[in-house]
């Protein structure tokens, strides 16, 4: 048995609703590198969970499918460390989501705040019943490989809870078939975008990955400026800006402290502390963007990724899908 195969698996998704910015770079993808290390990895393009808010814009899905895929690659996420795959090749999702449905209580996904919180976020008001059943297909998400840990940032806890008690109530119910996934809690710091707000898509206040250094610079001249920071000498606060949270990331530890020190007493001016963080968010985001376009210009090399991904992905939940038939009583599918 390969050192791959005996590591504890780790399993996560990200919905491709456009382009992946620095809030998800930041906060998901180099946690994900990180894991592919210690883990077996699976990592999915979520576009069931796209059409659960997105069904009305069907037209984006394929595209925004390949941006996704291209941000995961540009991330440094590899085949060679870990399965990557489309969440739609897998067939099994869809059976073992049905059956799964039929032992969920409708009152543990009404008290789900995530959904509700989503619905609130999106000005939803006459939700689908898939985004209702969200937790479900996730629960199949995860258990359908027999993932142990499914990484998340300290909001999203719930999420992996959920999860947890549904997957305990098919064990109790059925036998052990897979394991009851737990939370790995990874550092997922809340990106600010343009506006000083988190960067999120539905604010329209990101830097994307795929963004070139040009417009990197000119969406980082457009960032919030403190309002009582008029003139260059004028005290800031450098704990609440947006900016300086980049320096955070992108600047050399050693001068951190300085440009902090700089700003907090009026002696350093936005503009050029905007300039200088947009040097070293370029600089840094130079090989992700080459990485990028790379596989850019190999559009048959990402799509052999997402098949072999997808045959290792599917015989794991054909494996898991024909023990759960079998022990919620149907006949073997080899029959039909």
């Amino acid at each position: 048995m390969s050192e791959k195969e005996t590591r504890k698996r780790v399993l996560s998704g990200n919905r491709p609703t456009g382009p992946c910015h620095l809030g998800h770079l930041f906060g998901v993808l180099n946690f994900w590198r990180e894991l592919q290390d210690k883990y077996d990895c699976f990592y999915f393009i979520a576009d069931y969970h796209a059409l659960t808010t997105h069904y009305d814009r069907v037209d984006k899905i394929q595209e925004n499918v390949r941006e996704a895929t291209l941000d995961f690659l540009a991330a440094g996420l590899t085949p060679e460390k870990s399965t990557l795959f489309l969440q739609s090749d897998i067939p099994e999702v869809a059976e073992f989501t049905l059956l799964l449905s039929m032992i969920t209580p409708m009152g543990l996904l009404e008290r789900n705040p995530t959904y509700k919180a989503r619905l609130e976020e999106l000005g939803i008001e006459h939700p689908n019943l898939g985004l209702f059943q969200y937790p479900v297909i996730q629960t199949v998400d995860i258990v359908i490989y027999k993932a142990d840990y499914v990484p998340v940032g300290q909001d999203q806890l719930p999420h992996v809870w959920i999860s947890a008690d549904i997957a305990k109530t098919f064990r109790f119910k059925f036998g052990e078939i897979f394991p009851i996934p737990k939370e790995l809690v990874g550092d997922f710091p809340n990106v600010p975008g343009i506006d000083n707000r988190k960067m999120s898509k539905s604010y329209n206040n990101g830097i994307f990955i795929k963004d070139d250094e040009k417009t990197t610079l000119e969406k980082v001249k457009m960032f919030y400026t403190d309002p009582t920071k008029i003139r260059k000498d004028d005290l800031g606060h450098p704990d609440e800006c947006p900016v300086f949270y980049f320096h955070t990331i992108t600047s050399a530890v050693d001068i951190l402290k300085a440009i902090h020190e700089e700003c907090a007493t009026g002696k350093r001016g936005c503009v050029a502390c905007k300039m200088q963080m947009a040097e070293n968010l370029n600089a840094m985001l130079r090989p992700v963007r080459e990485r990028r376009k790379m596989f850019a210009d190999n559009p048959g090399e990402v799509e052999k990724i997402l098949i072999e991904g997808g045959c290792r992905a599917r015989a794991e939940a054909q494996d898991t899908v024909r023990k759960v038939r079998k022990a919620m009583g149907l006949l073997e599918q080899s029959r039909l």
